[in-house]
């Protein structure tokens, strides 16, 4: 399976909501554990997340969703990379990589100025997919997350 050259980046419409829900619930039952603040934004994405200025995107490959990813926003010049999951099918597939390009090119088309991200160091591949398209590791708040224990930035020029 190429997906890489196959995958199609598509914007958010109600008729795949479910799709964050679905993709990120596999990934964090599989790593951590869904969060109060996951099941609130998961379950109603449009009002948590669209509403507010943010924006989800979906990676679909014959025809089938396989992954996503949120820019959730915190002002208009600073976004968070947020509930990004890629199915198990698709892991290492590229998915990711494509995923996380096009948010940072919707960044740029949008003026937005940084991104901004929590995750976990024991998820070596996203912590080197993260560095590999610039973020770098900023001092992290406490009580965003129980699960994080790294939040990265990267300044878009």
């Amino acid at each position: 399976m190429n997906t890489s050259q196959n995958v199609e980046i598509i914007p958010f419409s109600s008729d795949l909501k479910d799709h964050i829900k679905t993709l990120n619930i596999a990934w964090l039952e599989k790593y951590f554990r869904v969060e109060e603040k996951d099941k609130i934004t998961l379950s109603n994405p449009q009002e948590e997340i669209i509403d507010k200025g943010g924006m989800i995107f979906y990676a679909r490959y014959n025809n089938e969703i396989i992954g996503t990813a949120s820019l959730l926003k915190l002002n208009d010049s600073t976004f968070e990379l947020s509930k990004m999951a890629v199915s198990d099918s698709a892991q290492g597939l590229g998915v990711g990589n494509k995923l996380l390009e096009h948010c940072i090119n919707v960044a740029k088309e949008n003026n937005i100025e940084t991104l901004f991200l929590y995750s976990n160091t024991i998820l070596l591949p996203a912590i080197h997919l993260y560095k590999k398209f610039g973020f770098v590791e900023i001092p992290l708040e406490s009580g965003i997350y129980e699960r994080a224990d790294i939040k990265m930035e990267k300044k878009i020029s």
